[in-house]
């Protein structure tokens, strides 16, 4: 007879156990509840216990050297005292550079800025030849001038407006025609006097060149209030020859 053969052992069936009831938090990659007191996700596997991330620093901890995080207080009172000299150089540095400062940024403006031809709203003059009033300097024509009887003459113009004057132009001369321009006098240097509403007065001297034509004068003042012009000296002077100034035009910062 035949060994007979073996019979495997039927598999025993065990009762399940019940589901696990999970009231711990959820897994922060799938959001699957889990048992308290578990570090991995049952079903993803992913730790539940999540490292803290260290706040952001400030941006002035960004900079050396407040950058470098240290424990406890090392190194903090150090910090302090160093943000606070920085700070405190700062404001002296602006008290005592702040009208240098200034007077950059307003001339950086009048370089980058447009101008605007600007008219004054009266006009005087010191003295004028009988025929060549004061009015004449400002009234767009250069065939007809003030006159002025002798050197020291002043022509005073004012502003209803006060603005920022960056360039005044001045025409010398009786006419623009080379000709008649040689039969008059015509002044080669003056003071420019210049008025601002808090009541200072800007002294600039200029000088002509002696040729017809615009003689352009780079300003820069602020809250500009009147402008005067006295003459110093000139050319072609002689007996019934008043010293002509055919034109002032005044330019503002737009």
């Amino acid at each position: 007879m035949q060994p007979g053969k073996p019979v495997a052992r039927r598999p025993v069936v065990r009762p399940v156990a019940a589901d696990e009831a999970p009231d711990g938090p959820p897994c922060p990659a799938c959001g699957t509840p889990n048992l308290a007191g578990r570090k991995f996700c049952r079903r993803c596997a992913a730790p539940l216990q999540v490292r803290e991330q260290p706040a952001a620093l400030p941006w002035w901890r960004t900079v050396w050297p407040f950058r470098r995080r240290v424990r406890g207080g090392s190194g903090r009172a150090l910090r302090r005292t160093l943000l606070v000299l920085a700070v405190a150089g700062l404001v002296l540095a602006g008290f005592l550079f702040f009208p240098l400062g200034r007077y950059v940024y307003e001339d950086v403006r009048d370089k980058l800025g447009g101008t605007a031809e600007i008219s004054p709203t009266g006009v005087t003059a010191s003295a004028a030849a009988p025929g060549h009033p004061a009015s004449a300097a400002i009234d767009g024509l250069t065939n007809k001038y003030w006159g002025a009887p002798a050197l020291g003459a002043s022509l005073t113009c004012s502003f209803g407006a006060r603005f920022r004057l960056v360039g005044i132009v001045v025409h010398t001369g009786v006419s623009k025609e080379p000709q008649e321009f040689r039969r008059g006098a015509r002044p080669t240097r003056a003071d420019l006097l210049v008025t601002t509403e808090d009541g200072k007065v800007h002294r600039k001297a200029v000088a002509f060149n002696d040729k017809p034509g615009k003689q352009t004068v780079r300003m820069g003042i602020s809250d500009v209030r009147s402008v005067e012009l006295v003459l110093r000296e000139a050319a072609g002077q002689g007996e019934g020859r008043p010293v002509a100034v055919g034109e002032v035009e005044f330019f503002r910062r737009t």
